[in-house]
């Protein structure tokens, strides 16, 4: 049988998931799933991963979004959270004990940065050692003896630079060091990590999986070795599940995945090029540029490009950047992205709260430095926006 092309897959939820012919599944509100008698109950614990117990571990809404997820993505399981950082916190603590050595690129999320840096160093004595992850000599030089993960975010936040995520993975397999991603940029259509080797893929179904600015979640997709040790300690202990109508929020959104990637794409490339030639504009960052740096790695191991580009502008006056910013109708400010509304927000806004200023700049982030997030509205009217915004400074 022809294996199903992932709109198909998207668009069916499974007929063992629907109730008398319901074209929708239906929403398992429900707290707990009772058992028959004493030896079907003693049955359902011996595999409580793979059963109905609890929805603190398991529930029929959100098990049809993990299946179709691990799916479209490559994995053999997954495992839904209440947030991103959820997800997040959980994969990097399946892959650590204390004084475990962890290395990341210097572009990570910034409340994941926060995490690494702030909690897991002082209450655990995890070391970090942040690289720029361009070239793969730096992942090289800086593995240790207790080098037990590398976290990737490829492409990473605000500067959007690449790594060779092949290259990582074929280096630390040998050394038994795991590879963990948030591949929430370029959503599972556009870059597929697990068939590149990696241990854990992570995505913030709040952006691109969930589409439509009313749902926060996360999850973690993987082998099911992985998943189901990451289920029995991180996920079911610390209790960060998601609830089945978000779930079934998520579900919904899904079905239309892949014609809103290709929509963003399509617009994002419009406005980036647009960008790419306006004299107020110092430098844009957009993988799907063909002056982008690393234009040939990203057509390597990825095969599309999403909505979120950043760029700097001519100028570090904070008068005529907030002008800009306060004068653009369609852009909306706002700190997520990846749904259906174009977003725009100056990283120096947060990051100047969340790091200390030698951090900040450590990232090559500078208060001239924006980043937009292009949503479904008409591309035209999006270049108009910002064209008119950057007639006033």
């Amino acid at each position: 049988m022809k294996k199903e092309n992932i709109e198909t897959i998207l668009s069916h939820d499974g007929k063992k998931a629907h109730s008398k012919g319901a074209v929708v599944p239906p929403i398992y509100q429900n707290s707990l799933f009772t058992m028959k008698d004493w030896d079907d109950a003693e049955q359902t614990f011996d595999d409580r991963i793979n059963n109905y117990i609890y929805t603190r571990g398991n529930n029929p809404s959100v098990r049809i979004v993990e299946e179709k997820l691990a799916k479209i993505s490559g994995g053999e399981s997954a495992k839904l959270f209440g947030s991103g950082m959820a997800a997040i916190s959980a994969s990097i603590l399946s892959c650590i004990t204390s004084g475990s050595h962890i290395i990341t690129v210097k572009n990570i999320y910034g409340p994941a940065n926060n995490l690494l840096q702030n909690y897991f160093k002082p209450k655990f004595n995890v070391d970090v050692t942040y690289i720029s992850g361009i070239d793969i000599k730096e992942f090289e030089d800086a593995i240790q003896p207790n080098t037990s993960l590398i976290y990737l975010e490829s492409p990473s936040s605000v500067i959007l630079s690449l790594q060779d995520i092949e290259a990582v993975v074929k280096l630390a397999k040998p050394k038994g060091i795991k590879t963990v991603i948030d591949n929430t940029w370029s959503s599972p259509i556009f870059q597929k990590p697990l068939s590149l080797g990696v241990d854990l893929e992570i995505h913030s179904c709040t952006k691109y999986i969930g589409g439509h600015s009313d749902v926060v979640a996360g999850i973690v997709i993987g082998s099911k070795r992985d998943i189901d040790n990451l289920f029995t300690k991180e996920f079911e202990l610390l209790g960060a599940k998601i609830a089945p109508f978000e779930a079934w929020l998520l579900l919904r959104s899904l079905r239309t995945l892949k014609i809103r990637m290709d929509q963003h794409q399509k617009s994002a490339l419009a406005v980036a090029q647009f960008l790419e030639s306006h004299p107020k504009i110092e430098k844009i960052n957009y993988p799907g540029l063909k002056s982008f740096p690393q234009y040939e790695l990203g057509k390597k191991q990825m095969t599309g490009y999403g909505g979120l580009m950043s760029f700097q502008l001519k100028t570090f006056d904070l008068n005529k950047i907030k002008t800009f910013f306060n004068n653009l109708n369609l852009f909306q400010i706002g700190v997520s992205w990846g749904g259906h509304e174009s977003l725009i927000y100056a990283p120096a806004i947060s990051y100047l709260k969340e790091l200390s200023k030698e951090q900040f700049e450590g990232m090559g982030i500078s208060l001239g430095d924006i980043r937009i997030s292009i949503g479904l509205e008409n591309t035209e009217d999006l270049v108009d926006d910002l064209y008119n915004g950057l007639k006033l400074i």
